[in-house]
């Protein structure tokens, strides 16, 4: 069985109730709600919040919420790990137990279930953990400190190199990952050993923390979709 699993706690401290605010007509956690049904790959959608108001619009959009977070894992200290380990700690209790979980973001707006549908294959075909990630657009290698109002490079065996010539970094899209469950509560992790990665176009790839960050990703949004429609 799987299970994915949408952690949207009520506290968001840069962009305030972050998780349900509207994004391009709708509540930005539906998106990845919609796309996990729309995949079909779940036995069960659910959303773990301690909030009464994203629960009533969670289930709205389709998922489950059946037990509320606890106030543990609730603070701006508990990492998704702990999170998800309650929820299938959880579900263990009432008897249901999961082969696979997916864990997606409720601000995630680019995910889709054909993205999904990616990432678990691959986890069945090769993997403990998949994660999607983006290529940096300027390598970090290359990049500077500055110290007593002077630049350094803070990798200097690298001044002399060309871009071109330099490894290619990565970084998570921070918008959904995928997993063994076996693998996960024994290392307690999402990103353990034979973590496998589905690279991701910076097009359709948006930290959002701020108000700006917001803005930008309406904006790829409204591109991706109307390239799409």
């Amino acid at each position: 069985m799987k299970i994915a699993i949408i952690p949207a706690r009520g506290g968001s401290k840069r962009i305030p109730r972050k998780n349900i605010r509207e994004f391009c007509g709708q509540p930005i956690m539906a998106y990845s709600i919609q796309a996990a049904l729309k995949s079909g790959l779940f036995d069960t959608v659910m959303v773990s919040t301690d909030d009464a108001e994203i629960a009533e619009i969670a289930q709205e959009f389709g998922a489950q919420v059946p037990f509320k977070r606890s106030a543990k894992n609730s603070g701006d200290l508990a990492s998704t790990a702990e999170v998800l380990a309650e929820v299938l700690e959880q579900y263990s209790l009432r008897g249901q137990e999961f082969e696979q979980v997916c864990c997606i973001y409720p601000a995630a707006p680019f995910v889709t279930a054909e993205k999904l549908t990616k990432g678990m294959s691959l986890l069945a075909e090769q993997a403990n953990y998949v994660l999607p990630v983006v290529q940096y657009s300027y390598n970090p290698l290359r990049a500077v400190v500055i110290r007593d109002n002077y630049i350094h490079m803070q990798y200097p065996q690298f001044l002399g190199a060309r871009s071109q010539d330099l490894e290619p970094i990565y970084h998570d899209c921070g918008q959904f990952y995928c997993a063994k469950t076996a693998a996960f509560l024994r290392d307690k992790t999402l990103i353990g050993e034979k973590t496998v990665p589905l690279i991701m176009p910076e097009s359709e790839v948006q930290d959002i923390d701020t108000p700006e960050d917001w803005k930008a990703a309406e904006s790829k949004f409204q591109r991706m979709s109307s390239q799409d429609g």
